[in-house]
This record gives C-alpha cells, sequence and structure tokens, in this order.
C-alpha cells in the first residue's frame, strides 16, 4: 500500500511545488531540490561520500545513484545528489538496478582506496570484504571527489587548489606540486575530505602544531603583552622592530605585503633596513605572498621576517615547519597583524569611491581602530563603520576565527592601546630577542580590548561554521561514524 509524505512547505506560491514518489512513498518538494535531499526529508537514506548541501554538488563519487522513471516513462540511473524534483517522478533507492550499480562503484573505490575505513565500512555494507580488482598503491586515500576543491572555491573563495592531469594520472594538488600561493591555512580541505586524506595537506597548510607556552583562550600563547609607544602608529613600530633585526644581523631580509597607492599592494622582498623604512605596509588587504617568501628561501635567506594577516601567517608558519626538514638552518620570523577582515582590493576601492567620493590617488592613509576603517585623504578623516564594508571583505573571513595572530611570533595592532601606541603580544623566543634589538617605551595593553575584539570574531567564525558542523556531523554519524 502507498504511503504518502510531504515535505514541510512554506509560504511558497504552490505552483514551485512538485509531487513525486520514492519507494514508493508519495511526497510533494519544492521543484529543483536534489533528489537525495528530498528522501533525507522523509528518512529515507541513500549513500554518498562527496556531498554536502553547502557546495554545489557534483555527482563524482556516484553512490548515490537511484533509478528514476520519468513522466514520459523514461527509465535511468542518476545521481540523486544533483538531480532535481519533477512532477510524476517516480524513484526507486533500493532496486536490483541501484544495488548493482553500487556494487560495482564499491568495488572499485575499495581498490582504489583499499585502507580507508569509510570506504570499507560502506563496500562491507553491499557484501564486499576484500578487493576483488587490481590495487595500484595500497595506502591511496583520495577518491578525487573535489569535495575539497569545491569547499576551497565556493566557501573561501580561494582555489588554492583543484584537479590536475587526466585519466589514471589525475589528481588534487596545488599549481605546479608547489605551495599555494593562495592557501589561508583554514583547514576547510581537511574538514570536509570524506576519507581524511593526507594528500590535501601535502602543498596546503591544513595542519599547524600549536606554539608552546602559557595560553589565554582569547589572545593565544603568549610570553608577555604590552602597550608601546609609536608616534607613527603601526607601519612606524613594525619599521622599527624589523629595521632593527636587520642592522643588527638577527635577519637577513623581510617578505611583506607593500603599500604601492592607497589600496593597491605588493609582495616584495627587502634586504636592508634603509629600503625597509621606506615603504609602507599594507595591512587591510590580502594579496598573494606565499610564492614570494618561497623566493626569498630559494635566494638563500635563511633569517626571514614575514609579516602579514594571520591567515598568512599560518600559511608561513607551515612552511617553515615542512622545509626546517629539508633545511635546518631556516628560521621564519612572523609578525602577525590584528585582524577583523581582509579586504579584496578591487571591491574596497569601489566601496570606498561610493561612499565617500574620494579618489583613490588622494588618499594618504589607511587604518582600522573601534570598528571603523578610516582613511585620510586631502589632509581630511573620512570614517565608516566596518560592517558597511561587509561586501567588500574577501570570502573566508567570516570562517576565520583569529584576530590576534595566534600563530605569529610577534602579533601587533592598535586594539588595546592609546593613539600613538600599539598593542604587542610576544608568543616565542624569536619574537623576544627579535624585540630586544629596537628601542621603544613599554606600557601596560589594554587587553580586555583585545579579547573583546577576539570574541567578536570568534563567534562570528562560529555562526558560519556552525550550520556546516552540523551537517557534516549529522552525516558522518547516519554513517556510524
Amino acid at each position: 500500500m502507498r504511503q504518502n509524505a510531504e515535505v514541510v512547505e512554506d509560504k511558497t506560491e504552490k505552483s514551485e511545488y512538485v509531487t513525486l514518489t520514492i519507494d514508493g512513498i508519495e511526497v510533494k518538494a519544492r521543484k529543483g531540490t536534489p533528489l537525495l535531499e528530498v528522501a533525507r526529508q522523509i528518512g529515507v537514506e541513500i549513500p554518498t561520500l562527496c556531498y554536502y548541501s553547502f557546495v554545489s554538488p557534483y555527482g563524482s563519487c556516484r553512490l548515490c545513484s537511484v533509478e528514476i522513471t520519468t513522466k514520459s516513462g523514461r527509465n535511468r540511473i542518476v545521481t540523486s545528489c544533483n538531480y532535481p524534483a519533477e512532477d510524476g517522478l517516480k524513484v526507486e533507492t533500493k532496486s536490483e538496478k541501484v544495488i548493482m550499480v553500487r556494487k560495482g562503484i564499491l568495488e572499485l573505490l575499495l581498490a582504489r582506496c583499499p585502507k580507508v575505513v569509510r570506504v570499507k565500512n560502506l563496500a562491507r555494507e553491499y557484501g564486499i570484504t576484500e578487493p576483488t580488482l587490481w590495487v595500484s598503491d595500497q595506502d591511496e586515500d583520495c577518491i578525487l571527489c573535489g569535495l575539497c576543491v569545491r569547499a576551497c572555491k565556493e566557501l573561501i573563495g580561494v582555489s588554492a587548489i583543484n584537479f590536475a592531469m587526466r585519466g589514471v594520472k589525475r589528481e588534487i594538488t596545488a599549481p605546479y606540486h608547489k605551495f599555494s600561493d593562495d592557501c589561508i591555512g583554514c583547514g576547510v580541505c581537511a574538514l570536509v575530505c570524506p576519507t581524511g586524506s593526507r594528500k590535501i595537506r601535502q602543498h596546503t597548510y591544513a595542519t599547524i602544531a600549536p606554539l608552546k607556552g602559557p595560553k589565554d583562550e582569547n589572545i593565544g600563547v603568549n610570553i608577555d603583552i604590552f602597550s608601546a609607544h609609536s608616534p607613527d602608529s603601526l607601519d612606524g613600530f613594525v619599521k622599527a622592530v624589523i629595521a632593527a633585526g636587520l642592522k643588527s644581523g638577527l635577519l637577513d631580509s623581510v617578505v611583506l605585503a607593500k603599500r604601492k597607492n592607497s589600496f593597491a599592494a605588493e609582495a616584495v622582498i627587502i634586504e636592508n633596513s634603509e629600503d625597509f623604512l621606506n615603504c609602507s605596509l599594507a595591512n587591510s588587504v590580502r594579496i598573494k605572498i606565499v610564492s614570494t617568501l618561497m623566493d626569498a628561501i630559494a635566494k638563500g635567506k635563511r633569517k626571514i621576517a614575514f609579516i602579514g594577516l594571520p591567515c598568512q601567517v599560518r600559511a608561513a608558519r607551515k612552511i617553515e615547519q615542512t622545509l626546517q626538514k629539508e633545511i635546518p638552518d631556516l628560521e621564519i620570523t612572523s609578525i602577525g597583524l590584528f585582524c577583523l577582515n581582509s579586504f579584496n582590493p578591487k571591491k574596497l576601492v569601489e566601496k570606498i569611491n561610493s561612499l565617500f567620493k574620494v579618489d583613490e590617488k588622494q588618499i594618504e592613509n589607511i587604518s582600522v581602530k573601534d570598528g571603523k576603517f578610516i582613511i585620510q585623504a586631502k589632509s581630511k578623516e573620512h570614517s565608516v563603520a566596518l560592517e558597511k564594508l561587509d561586501a567588500a571583505i574577501e570570502n573566508g573571513c567570516v570562517y576565520c576565527n583569529d584576530f590576534p595572530a595566534f600563530f605569529a611570533d610577534l602579533a601587533i595592532g592598535t586594539a588595546g592601546s592609546e593613539p600613538g601606541s600599539v598593542t604587542v603580544i610576544v608568543r616565542t623566543d624569536k619574537g623576544k630577542m627579535l624585540l630586544e634589538k629596537a628601542n621603544f617605551t613599554r606600557d601596560i595593553a589594554q587587553k580586555d580590548d583585545v579579547v573583546r575584539l577576539s570574541d567578536f570574531k570568534k563567534n562570528r567564525a562560529k555562526e558560519h561554521t556552525a550550520p556546516i558542523l552540523k551537517e557534516i556531523y549529522a552525516q558522518r554519524s547516519r554513517k556510524g561514524e
């Protein structure tokens, strides 16, 4: 006897809903909803390895194959993750054809990844306990589903990894198998990976060993925190510290994003204190800087200062950890700049021009203070609340919980200090040694201000990642993991 079920309706026009049957259950669903989602909503489970609703469906693993019969009587096998609900559609999720298709797919997946627990468990459900096909690599752990690629592009907006090669040589990697110039170390690739593949971590920065030392939940590992007087605020203090390091020989170079004009910036390597003192830091925009760091290492630089946003510091930290196995004398001292948001230069220019009608060539200085974005143009100050610039921030910023550059040797920003001073968080002995080469006046930092902004960024990240994590854990729970 046929049962009936309804997917919960909202106030959408009824014409946008269709009626179909899944395993004999009549169901009403929004037109275009993936069959996999419709099935789940009525309690019919369909296996999948490559599907989450927060990224576009790709139909790669093909385990979600179902048998459909259209209104016109056409019968075929389709992937339910990207086949839309249609009126009059008849769907079978456990027919003889479907079971045969899934068994064939699992035979191939088990032969490709014989040690992957999730693949083994799924295969066992269909009566397959050992690979019956040729196994080319016992340690292969990537099923080429592309979930990491889609999450990197669609959620974070950087496309640090992608497919490369064809046929049996097909793989997922960063361009040219080098450290990715776009990766921000967010780890979303590792989070969504259905097999826990090690390969996606080879040229991206999904895992980072923690720093050692006393840890504060809101400001991270630290051995000291203070306010330092600096007439030229952030730029001036960073210049004083790094220039002293270059003069003393503690550093042999510095890699940073140098401001060319207003919002435009370029990644550069600077080798002497004079040149460094004459440049301006671009501390509000995120540009590609990892390849420049690699260029400095290739040129034989071994005592490098790296100045960047928290996401860039994560990348630099991972590069240092990885390369020290081959280059034991490599030492990267990371200076992280406090960051609520990093901006896309092109979008930021458009937004600022629309708000203030200011020619970007007239902009003399840019700063972020007390939740405001401030520009100086023709000796006049213009400011706007940061939330009004949301359209110009980089995609991945809303998923980032790192305001005070948790993985830097030194973290520096204006929060927690009076005008004319900066807050400095010392996280490592390397950072402490660098500070000892510079002259400055210390004061007490208002730690609560840093904590408040760190809390804000953490909560924003939690708000945006919560639905993603909920779906990931729900899917893994359905598989008994």
